[in-house]
């Protein structure tokens, strides 16, 4: 009986050892094409939310917990625009990131969904081109916004039957826009005092 479970013991942490030594490999020869995978992934979003440029200068920064990055963009030494990778974790289905292009001046230009888990057919629309969220925010400044959907009393229309994820997006892009305003030093520099969705009854800073 002893030496039938000292069998079995050691057939099973042989086991063991084998699978975590493929998962280990597998990892190994995976990370290279992932990195690089979200490396395009990131660099066809900058692409997609500015106008041309010829350089990016990237600026890390924490708001509410989550990390944010603004890039600055350049053309001949001017600035052209700023592409803020953001995130929310008040998604349907939990976190999710979004690129978001504002102008010099701080009007949204373009959103790009770089990674969510939403429901397909519902909450996924948001990455769509013509979704109701990006046309509330195209073209305006969210520091002059009501930045909540209109079914909480902002200014936002919230896709059909997802408003969860329409809140989150909301979220989402308050965050890109204050961590906009931190990068440049602009009215709301202060991350308390900036955009909010849904908090301090929809206080909003002022524009660029």
């Amino acid at each position: 009986m002893k030496n039938t479970l000292l069998n079995m013991i050691l057939v099973l942490g042989g086991i063991s050892a084998v699978a975590s030594a493929g998962v280990g490999y597998v990892y190994k020869i995976t990370e290279g094409p992932i990195a690089a995978a979200v490396e395009a992934n990131k660099t066809a979003a900058l692409a997609g939310v500015l106008p041309a440029f010829d350089a990016t200068t990237p600026a890390e920064m924490t708001l509410d917990e989550i990390p944010v990055t603004v890039h600055t963009a350049t053309q001949g030494g001017n600035v052209v625009g700023y592409a803020v990778e953001t995130a929310t974790r008040q998604g349907f289905s939990g976190e999710f990131r979004l690129m978001v292009g504002f102008s010099p001046n701080g009007k949204v230009l373009a959103v790009e969904v770089l990674q969510h888990a939403e429901t397909p057919g519902l909450g996924d629309k948001m990455a769509g081109e013509g979704n109701p969220l990006l046309a509330s925010f195209r073209g305006r400044n969210p520091g002059g916004m009501n930045l909540a959907v209109r079914k909480d009393g902002g200014d936002v229309d919230a896709l059909t039957a997802a408003t969860i994820t329409s809140r989150a997006y909301v979220d989402a892009v308050a965050r890109a826009f204050n961590a906009v305003v931190r990068s440049t030093g602009g009215a709301g520099a202060d991350a308390d005092a900036g955009a909010t969705a849904n908090t301090r009854d929809n206080e909003t800073p002022a524009a660029f």
